[in-house]
């Protein structure tokens, strides 16, 4: 480091060359310190994993977030060289999932399913012990739109007579949701602004119990994932009136879109990996790049296209924009309905 001299030697010249000084070895400081910490992360990457992964899952097993998880957790113990082991942690609308990921050490070693409630549990939650930056996106693995399931005793033969029936008996008719704030308990909101029906919300833990209840006539409607809804209505366990996204599911050709029903409303869901905010950059672009090749995959796509889902996988950035989009598009129902929890 080479510093320059004052012309003079006076205590004003002495001042002026000692806060030079003290600036000029502070900087120097601040660079090695960055230097520094850029090294450790980047030797922190070339290490990782160092012990076995923990993927922890919001949802109870056999759902559409812990499906796919395991499938992703199996391949990704092969390209890591460690185990990676999935954890359900239900409960919360997610968040007891969510806090175990952000009370352990931001290292790479605990991972999250992300789903929706990731993104908006903090508007829903006035006192969430967390914020949306406590989460690091890595990478989302698919999206899928909703099937729109009742019992096959149900005595509407398409979403419009549903809606009838609605409307002309408030509150009779009864839907589950996943909690207050889900994507269903928002969708049935929306529902209610676009066609004026009115629905009793019921909540559940998990897509598989809430459907359990429309196979047994106990629950009237449930809007869930055609991962979980396909397999009962191929057993003719339950129907479906109505899907949410902009084209019909491949394997319910037949089922028109919300859409073709005259109804203007599409939705759809979205899943991802996520680490604590605070883990190294390094490790986050490693975990993106072993997973992307996975969610790639001829196997993942058949395996996910066949649940009636679609693979999809981002940068971190990408999925960023998911998340804060996800945020954007809630936040009015949210506000306008007093979908706040304690």
């Amino acid at each position: 480091m080479i510093l320059n001299r004052p012309f003079s030697d006076g205590p004003a010249a002495r001042s002026v060359f000692a806060s030079r000084l003290i600036r000029d070895v502070l900087k120097s400081a601040l660079i090695s310190s960055s230097l520094f910490m850029i090294l450790a992360a980047v030797a922190a990457a070339q290490d990782y994993p160092t012990r076995p992964v923990r993927l922890v899952v919001g949802f109870t097993a056999g759902g559409p977030t812990d499906v796919p998880a395991r499938f992703i957790a199996d391949k990704l113990s092969a390209a890591l060289g460690k185990p990676v082991v999935v954890e359900n942690k239900p409960g919360a609308g997610s968040m007891l999932a969510t806090y175990d990921l952000l009370s352990q050490r931001r290292d790479g070693h605990t991972l999250l399913a992300c789903t929706y409630f990731d993104a908006v549990n903090t508007l829903l939650y006035k006192n969430a012990k967390y914020k949306l930056s406590d989460i690091a996106p890595v990478t989302l693995f698919s999206k899928y739109d909703y099937a729109i399931a009742v019992s096959p005793n149900n005595p509407a033969q398409n979403f419009g007579q549903l809606v009838q029936y609605a409307k002309e008996n408030p509150g009779k008719l009864n839907y589950g949701h996943l909690g207050i704030g889900s994507s269903q308990n928002i969708m049935a909101k929306k529902l209610g602004k676009v066609t004026g029906m009115s629905m009793t919300a019921i909540p559940y833990k998990g897509a598989a119990d809430a459907l359990q209840e429309v196979v047994a006539g106990r629950l009237d409607l449930f809007i869930g994932p055609p991962l979980v809804v396909m397999p009962l209505v191929q057993s003719k366990l339950v129907k479906i009136l109505a899907v949410t996204g902009l084209e019909r599911l491949s394997s319910a050709p037949d089922v028109p879109t919300l859409s073709e029903a005259g109804i203007p409303l599409v939705a759809f869901a979205w899943l991802g990996i996520c680490a604590g905010s605070g883990t190294p950059e390094p490790i986050i672009n490693l975990l993106n790049s072993k997973l992307v090749p996975i969610i790639k995959s001829e196997e993942f796509q058949k395996m996910i296209e066949k649940s009636g889902s679609s693979p999809v996988s981002s940068t971190p950035n990408e999925m960023q924009s998911v998340i804060n989009e996800t945020v954007k598009d809630a936040a009015p129902i949210v506000e306008e309905f007093k979908l706040y929890m304690d």
